[in-house]
């Protein structure tokens, strides 16, 4: 587990590099937008809330592409909540129970099934890691927002600040865009990694692409487009096998990964967790 942090702190390094530029890097203060002042990129690293959410079931549905309508999916693994199904709303998730360590979080969460060959690979849980992108204060997610990260079509690396794999750093070996080999040493075992954007438009609950209300942040922060900073999420998905030859998805090869969220939070608790951590810049640890 001491691994999978590290591998994680440094894709925030990256990310924030991505976001920040090299001279906020360098240690000097944000100028301009709707950022404090006194923060400065290292306030930043390791300012999160964790989730830990166990496996909780398997259907070829969707409720954010194909709504209404099971089995018209590829066929998905859920983490979070129990109840996610072709008709969930915020409503029925609200109701509905959680594989995650918070009680609070009814979330819904899910990733094309992996396979190698034909045999499915369950993952055991995912790792959720909720953290602050930028320097502006965030807002948590409005309830209901619905989000795809990565793209199901892809037949060629989508880049490494939206999607990889890795086997952890007590194994070695480093991120991969194509599925590692892992070697036979304690912890080290597959995982997918998906970064969610971290920008929201302020108006939209979903959009015709289930992106386009949503966008990544750059040098300067969220863009003027998507102005409201939500927290940024990356899901981490682990698997019970050391990696190697004959692995594909879903959706279709190993470079087509994605995952799905439907904010079901309890609203009080997720602006809790937001302002006590997130914009108190302190890592909250897990659920």
């Amino acid at each position: 587990m001491r691994g999978l942090v590290l591998l994680v702190a440094g894709a925030l390094t990256l990310a924030l590099a991505t976001t920040v530029g090299p001279v906020a890097l360098a240690g000097d203060k944000p100028k301009s937008g709707d950022e404090r002042p006194d923060i400065r990129v290292r306030d930043l690293r390791g300012v999160n809330f964790v989730e830990n959410c166990g496996f909780s079931h398997q259907a070829p549905d969707d409720p954010i592409v194909f709504p209404g309508r099971p089995g018209a999916s590829h066929q998905h693994t859920f983490v979070g909540n129990g109840t996610t199904n072709a008709f969930s709303s915020f409503g029925s998730l609200r109701s509905g129970s959680t594989t995650c360590m918070r009680r609070d979080d009814t979330a819904a969460y899910w990733v094309p099934a992996l396979y190698q060959g034909t045999s499915q690979v369950l993952p055991l849980a995912a790792t959720i890691y909720y953290r602050r992108g930028t320097f502006a204060e965030v807002s948590p997610f409005p309830n209901n927002l619905r989000v795809i990260a990565g793209d199901a079509a892809a037949t060629a690396p989508q880049g490494m600040r939206v999607t990889f794999w890795s086997c952890g750093l007590v194994s070695g070996i480093g991120p991969s865009e194509s599925v590692p080999t892992c070697p036979a040493t304690r912890g080290s075992f597959l995982r997918l990694h998906i970064r969610f954007p971290e920008c929201w438009d302020g108006r939209r609950l979903d959009s015709a692409d289930h992106k386009s209300h949503m966008a990544y942040a750059t040098r300067a922060g969220c863009p003027s487009t998507h102005p409201v900073e939500v927290p940024q999420i990356t899901q981490i998905y682990r698997y019970p096998t050391r990696g190697g030859e004959g692995f594909s998805l879903a959706s279709g090869g190993v470079y087509s990964a994605h995952a799905d969220f439907m904010n079901a939070w309890k609203p009080e608790a997720l602006r809790k967790l937001v302002d006590d951590c997130l914009n108190a810049l302190v890592h909250c640890g897990r659920g």
